[in-house]
């Protein structure tokens, strides 16, 4: 399979954001990344897909509605090819019919916390956990991180200028929610994102871009495992991504403290081989193997339990045991031993 590295939500002037289509893909270029899909709130922007600087470029929607107080139920759409913001004010409808237009929905920043230094720094969690269909949900969001390590002006100032400090991995909330939905069967994709605006900072007559695009794209994003590389075709490359991202063949890794790329986490029963995403059907015992692209503390979880761990490149792992099976690495980053990588599950059946 080929590897690319691909940021899958973030914002333009078309709404809460500074930076246009070929001015993010400039500054995805630069950190590495391979696609972007631009995510503006209730809004579908037409006519920006395309490469831009060797990245491509699709436009997606963060659908909400807007009328709801609080707000909650952010989700991500990508594929849909059509606006979809006229159905927010049923969540259950827009997935529904995000899939019936062989798209992919995506619950964003799902237990998000709120930070008290400003009103637009308000918490913006999924509630509408009865909604049934879509492909997945974000397990770990920058800025949503960043909202939640800010209780005050001070911390708020340093996590914005001094991020790598503050970001630690996935909620616990987050990733306990997931583990619970693939125990009652159900397949749910992991992402992570950026979650870019590049908010200006402005003291006096300095203007700062806080925590840019940029950045932030050598940060949290979604590693996807392609079944032929990306040809510079944009319809047929956007696709390639997109069927990737259905199945899960994807993982999350926060890019900055050491590369994820090359990480590898396969099952094999038998002649069958299976990566993330993938179902195994066991002929015998299974035999888990996990590589990392640098040190770290490696965890092999099935069904929400640790049953391996390991420190270092790589942990194998035999089993007769059915179950979902995923892995997280964490790795000593700024004196933390933070979250690193997050696989997709292997459904062992």
């Amino acid at each position: 399979m080929f590897e690319i590295i691909a940021n899958l939500h973030m914002h333009t002037p078309f709404s809460d954001g500074e930076k246009y289509h070929r001015q993010i893909a400039a500054d995805a270029a630069k950190a590495g990344i391979n696609a972007v899909i631009v995510t503006d709130h209730n809004v579908f922007v037409r006519g920006v897909d395309g490469y831009v600087n060797g990245v491509l470029v699709l436009a997606g929607e963060e659908v909400h509605d807007a009328t709801r107080q609080p707000q909650a139920s952010h989700c991500l759409v990508y594929g849909a090819c059509d606006e979809m913001a006229a159905f927010a004010p049923n969540p259950q409808k827009l997935v529904t019919e995000v899939a019936r237009r062989r798209g992919l929905s995506f619950f964003a920043h799902p237990f998000e916390k709120a930070s008290p230094i400003s009103p637009d720094l308000m918490a913006i969690p999924w509630l509408d956990w009865d909604v049934r269909g879509n492909t997945g949900f974000e397990i770990w969001n920058t800025m949503t991180e960043v909202k939640a390590r800010s209780p005050n002006y001070l911390a708020g100032f340093l996590c914005a200028f001094f991020p790598s400090f503050f970001l630690r991995g996935p909620f616990r909330e987050t990733l306990k929610k997931w583990d619970g939905l693939l125990a009652e069967g159900r397949r749910v994709v992991a992402i992570g994102n950026a979650d870019a605006h590049g908010t200006p900072y402005h003291l006096g007559p300095i203007r700062r871009e806080v925590l840019p695009y940029q950045y932030l794209f050598r940060c949290v994003n979604t590693h996807v495992l392609l079944d032929r590389p990306f040809g510079k075709n944009p319809d047929r490359d956007a696709q390639l991504l997109y069927d990737a991202l259905r199945a899960g063949h994807c993982f999350v890794g926060y890019d900055r403290p050491h590369t994820t790329r090359g990480f590898s986490f396969i099952a094999k029963s038998g002649a069958d081989v299976a990566v993330m995403g993938d179902e195994l059907r066991r002929k015998a015992a299974t035999l888990f193997e996990v590589r990392c692209p640098g040190l770290g503390h490696i965890r092999l979880i099935k069904d929400g339990k640790v049953v391996a761990a390991k420190f270092g490149l790589n942990l194998d792992y035999l089993s007769i045991e059915p179950g979902v099976y995923r892995v997280e690495v964490r790795r000593f980053f700024r004196g933390w031993l933070r979250g690193w990588i997050y696989s997709n599950p292997i459904y062992v059946r």
